[in-house]
């Protein structure tokens, strides 16, 4: 089997764990990393113990142009221009969320990547987590009844505190929207791949805990949400309640998914990601591990321990990442593509919208 080859952008905290779940997958290379200095990307390059380095994406696939993907895990404000290099010179894509800050330039990538038959996908891993898959295998077979509703709740504490500044508050870095395109997102993809349909229309309602936030020692203007409210419906009709925080004090990464149907519900939560909770009415509730033999379909494949060995967010991370290097060996795969990644940049705008008209938008 012909040995993939990679190259990664950006080498900070979400780069490295790329670098990590490439090596896991079989048949693969690291063979270069691009950062914004020559020495930040020599020093992340021998710590990884990654051969070559550079401080240009040019540089970076013009001495490597065999290079068969290229992961782009630049700042989101750089997403579009380094997938865009990267298409241009004929290397598939595997990029961070957001895909891109502005819908017309996901657009513009969703055409230039299917023009060139190019293969673009974008990185949500929380539809890999095996439990995940097990909701989704239960929703499908109907063994939980027919579903008539969805909860989804992710709520984080890192910028809960008027003192606390990341560059994702900046919109020129972030974006018009945070909360909802940095953890929001998560919650559109996993709930869409969940249900086999797309989110067709919501009603948002965003906050602002603090308009300011100090910067360096001085008072910088917030001009994204830090949390939101969000109702949407699918194409069968059904409806999901979503609520985003990144200032909801003691939660770290709570990302909670509650899937009710007519016989069972189905409770997932990131936090104790190798359990899947199964509630009944009139029989004892059931709580089932991460192991092949509880597990149904395509979760099963995602198991290579036992029990109690617990599976979580990076073993979700790898998975995503062996999907998208399946689909570039031809074969049968359920990776966030290019397309998928341009309808949640819709839904995210249409929750700006919403929240500014106080009123139901459609996709």
């Amino acid at each position: 089997m012909k040995c993939l080859r990679a190259g990664i952008v950006g080498g900070g905290f979400i780069g490295k764990q790329h670098i990590e779940a490439v090596r896991r997958v079989p048949y693969t290379k690291v063979v270069a990393i691009c950062e914004r200095t020559k020495e930040l990307a020599q020093e992340i390059a021998n710590s990884a113990g990654i051969e070559f380095f550079y401080d240009s994406v040019e540089e970076m696939i013009s001495a490597h142009p065999d290079l068969d993907v290229v992961h782009n895990c630049a700042p989101s404000n750089l997403h579009y221009d380094v997938s865009k290099k990267v298409l241009e010179a004929g290397i598939n894509v595997f990029c961070e969320k957001p895909f891109t800050l502005f819908t017309h330039e996901s657009a513009e990538l969703v055409e230039l990547a299917k023009r060139l038959n190019l293969v673009g996908g974008v990185s949500f891993n929380y539809r890999h987590n095996a439990m995940v898959e097990e909701m989704k295998e239960r929703v499908t077979n109907g063994s939980i009844g027919k579903t008539w509703y969805i909860a989804a709740e992710y709520l984080q504490d890192w910028l809960l505190f008027n003192t606390d500044y990341n560059w994702r508050v900046a919109s020129e870095y972030g974006g018009n929207t945070r909360a909802i395109s940095d953890i929001g997102s998560h919650c559109f993809d996993t709930i869409q791949y969940l249900m086999g349909e797309k989110i067709v229309s919501v009603l948002a309602r965003r906050s602002t805990l603090h308009p300011e936030r100090i910067n360096n020692g001085k008072p910088a203007v917030v001009e994204n949400e830090d949390a939101a409210i969000i109702q949407a419906r699918f194409q069968s009709g059904v409806e999901a309640l979503i609520r985003v925080s990144q200032v909801t004090s003691g939660r770290k990464n709570d990302f909670r998914i509650l899937v009710e149907g007519t016989k069972q519900s189905l409770e997932w939560h990131q936090e104790k990601p190798d359990r899947l909770k199964i509630g009944n009415r009139d029989e004892g509730n059931i709580e089932i591990f991460a192991d092949a033999k509880y597990l149904t379909g395509n979760a099963k494949s995602k198991i290579a321990l036992p029990n109690g060995h617990a599976v979580g967010w990076a073993d979700a991370f790898a998975n995503s990442i062996s999907a998208f290097y399946a689909a570039l060996r031809h074969e049968t795969s359920s990776y966030t593509t290019f397309e998928d990644a341009r309808h949640i940049m819709k839904i995210t705008d249409a929750c700006v919208k919403s929240d500014q008209q106080n009123a139901w938008v459609d996709i």
